[in-house]
């Protein structure tokens, strides 16, 4: 069997605009903005597309303040509707019902902003995380958006039994597809926050969601702007966890024989390399 799918596009679905500098971002001025994006992946598959995160969605972008009044003041995302993955998978030349599954890493409110938009999709999450968005606890209330559900979406919930991934603990998922998808659960941002490793060309794409924020984390030595440093301590529900993933993906991005490239979700020279080579 193919276990390649027929393409991989890495899109942007968000922006925000942090005020910071390169205290956030680790370059430009200090009193500069911080720009912060949406990594996202669409997969084309024979059955269809499937959609790694949404990011924002058509509501988020027309009204902001949805998001929470801190997450809106502190992040200040950009209303812009042309970067949704839905208007992403309609500039590509597909209609919305063409995504067919969704993977969420998390459903933190800049990761599942956009389920409302595909509401025949199949939304595939560890079974951990959707009882952590569904019954949050005080410090939890400020991470998730309940009107990004509020459509009732056709959950799929998954659960770890053993499997492994390049030492990683892993769930194998859609076995009828084309696509080779998995999940490689990375407990610590959330409480069922997980990677998804995607199979193309021969090599594996490790989208690592919020298990770190800035591509100078997998270098050695490791390198991530004060400000987002802390954000991260602050921000994850298991910090001690976090951190262990962390050293465990650095791990993974040093070894020569892995064949996986790592990304996260918000690191916006990482999305612009993907985005360089595929347009050169």
């Amino acid at each position: 069997m193919n276990t390649s799918p027929r393409a991989l596009h890495h899109i942007g679905c968000g922006t925000m605009c942090l005020h910071g500098g390169r205290l956030i971002s680790g370059a430009g001025s200090l009193l500069g903005t911080a720009r912060i994006i949406c990594h996202c992946l669409l997969v084309e598959g024979a059955e269809g597309l499937v959609l790694v995160d949404t990011g924002f969605g058509l509501d988020d972008m027309r009204n902001t303040r949805q998001l929470g009044l801190i997450f809106d003041t502190l992040f200040r995302p950009q209303a812009r509707e042309a970067e949704t993955a839905i208007e992403q998978v309609r500039a590509l030349g597909f209609a919305p019902e063409d995504v067919r599954h969704i993977i969420a890493t998390h459903l933190d409110v800049d990761h599942a902003g956009g389920l409302p938009d595909f509401p025949d999709a199949q939304v595939h999450v560890l079974g951990r995380e959707l009882k952590a968005a569904m019954h949050p606890s005080w410090r939890e209330r400020q991470r998730y958006v309940a009107a990004h559900w509020a459509h009732g979406p056709d959950w799929v919930q998954h659960e770890p039994e053993g499997d492994e991934w390049l030492g990683f603990e892993s769930v194998r998922i859609l076995p009828d597809s084309d696509a080779e998808i998995l999940l490689v659960p990375l407990i610590g941002h959330t409480r069922g926050h997980t990677a998804v490793a995607v199979k193309h060309d021969g090599r594996w794409v490790l989208h690592c969601g919020d298990a770190y924020f800035h591509h100078g984390e997998m270098q050695t030595p490791a390198y991530c702007p004060p400000v987002l440093g802390a954000f991260q301590n602050l921000s994850s529900i298991d910090n001690a966890a976090r951190r262990q993933n962390s050293e465990r993906l650095r791990e993974l991005a040093r070894r020569s024989d892995a064949e996986v490239e790592l990304l996260c979700s918000h690191d916006p020279a990482t999305l612009a390399r993907y985005q360089d080579s595929a347009g050169a």
